[in-house]
C-alpha cells in the first residue's frame, strides 16, 4: 500500500512540476517575443497585416533605422504609407511601400527591400518608444518597440 501511495504522490509531483498537463495553454506555448523585436498584427476587416521582429537600431548621428518584417495575408494589395517613432516620422525608401499577398517587406539584413529612416530620435538605446504603422486598407498598428545600439548583430544597421 506504500508502494502505490509513494508512485501516486511521486506522477502528481512529476506533471504538476513540469506543466506537463497544461499542454497549449502552458505559459511558454504563448510566447510572442522570441527575439528583442515586438510583434503585431491587424486581422479585422478582411485585413491580414502581421509585423514581426520591429525594433529601432540607433546610429552614432542620433538617427535611428527600423529593423522588422512586415507581410499582407490578405488578397487585396496593401501599402505602407508612413511610420512614427514617438513625435518623429520616418523617411521611407519610397512615398509608399506596396505590399503584395505574401510578400514580405524586409527592413534590414541581406534580405533588404525596403528602408525607413528616422532622422532624430529621442529615446535612447535600451528604452521602448511607440512606433506607429500606418496602412492604406488596414489603418493603423500601434507598437511599444525597443531602441537597440548598433553593436553586435546590429552593427551592420546603417542608414
Amino acid at each position: 500500500m506504500r508502494k502505490i501511495t509513494a508512485i501516486s504522490i511521486a506522477l502528481s509531483l512529476t506533471f504538476s512540476l513540469t506543466a506537463c498537463a497544461a499542454g497549449k495553454t502552458a505559459p511558454t506555448s504563448t510566447v510572442k517575443e522570441v527575439t528583442d523585436g515586438v510583434e503585431g498584427s491587424i486581422l479585422t476587416g478582411g485585413n491580414d497585416v502581421r509585423v514581426s521582429g520591429l525594433l529601432l537600431v540607433a546610429q552614432p548621428d542620433g538617427s535611428a533605422v527600423l529593423v522588422g518584417s512586415m507581410v499582407n495575408g490578405a488578397d487585396t494589395p496593401e501599402d505602407l504609407l508612413a511610420v512614427a517613432a514617438g513625435e518623429v516620422v520616418g523617411v521611407l525608401s519610397a512615398t509608399t511601400l506596396p505590399m503584395a499577398q505574401n510578400k514580405p517587406l524586409y527592413f534590414a539584413g541581406d534580405s533588404a527591400n525596403a528602408k525607413v529612416i528616422f532622422p532624430t530620435i529621442t529615446a535612447k538605446p535600451g528604452e521602448r518608444i511607440k512606433v506607429k504603422l500606418f496602412f492604406s486598407h488596414a489603418g493603423e498598428l500601434d507598437l511599444d518597440a525597443i531602441v537597440r545600439e548598433q553593436d553586435g548583430i546590429y552593427a551592420g544597421v546603417t542608414a
